[in-house]
Formats: structure tokens, sequence, C-alpha cells
């Protein structure tokens, strides 16, 4: 069974969202996405103090198998990106959780509550 923590929210394009402390917004892709993908070997990040809409493609994550683009689950400001992803993309692999991919400013703290919960997301994945 997939790993899906229940503190975060979900896309049904396989992102996840989680609300921090300082008001920001951590994304970063699912356990099954990576899983899907398989080995990964590149991420290409956003660029910080770019502005995206929900449902944006915010970079590309490649994989032995295939590239897929990641989107954002809500609109807001890129602050942060995970450098450590250009030398070692295969954290993800590791821990798709713990491998955040880039931080939002939100524009919109709402659209959150857009996004699916962690039942939620199960569902559509049909487990």
């Amino acid at each position: 069974m997939t790993t899906i923590p229940a503190d975060l929210r979900y896309t049904d394009s396989h992102e996840w969202a989680r609300l921090e402390r300082d008001g920001t917004v951590t994304i970063g892709i699912t356990d099954h996405a990576q899983k899907t993908l398989g080995d990964i070997v590149f991420v290409e990040l956003a660029n910080v103090g770019r502005t995206l809409e929900a449902g944006d493609p915010a970079g590309v994550v490649e994989s032995v198998k295939a590239a897929s683009d990641f989107y954002t689950p809500i609109g807001g400001e890129v602050v942060a990106v995970n450098e450590e992803l250009n030398d070692s993309p295969e954290l993800i692999n590791e821990d798709a959780y713990d491998s955040w991919i880039f931080k939002l400013k939100p524009a919109k703290k709402a659209e959150l509550d857009g996004l699916l919960d962690a039942a939620g997301y199960r569902a559509t994945l049909g487990e």
C-alpha cells in the first residue's frame, strides 16, 4: 500500500502540499508518483521569484522510464527550491515526503482547502 501522510493535502495529479508555520507551503510529488516513475535521475526546479497559478507546470521530474511535468497545487510565488535535488534527485525515491521540491508564498491559502485530504487521495488511487 502507498504511504499517504494524513497531515498533507494532495492533487489527483500526485503532488502534495504542506502548510508550514511561517505561512509558506511546501510542495513535492507523492510516494505513488515516485514509484510510478521509477529511478529519478533529474529534477528541473522552478525559478525562485516565479509566480504560479494553481495547476501551472512547475518543473519536470525525469526518471529512467520517462519525464513528467509536476504542477503547483495552489497559486503563489516560489520562495525556495530544494537545491539538494540538483545533485541527488534520487532523494525523492528514498522519501517522497521528506524530499520537497519547492516552497510557495501562497496567493490564497484558501486554495489548500480545495485539495484532497489523505482519504480523498487514497480513493483516487483505488486503495
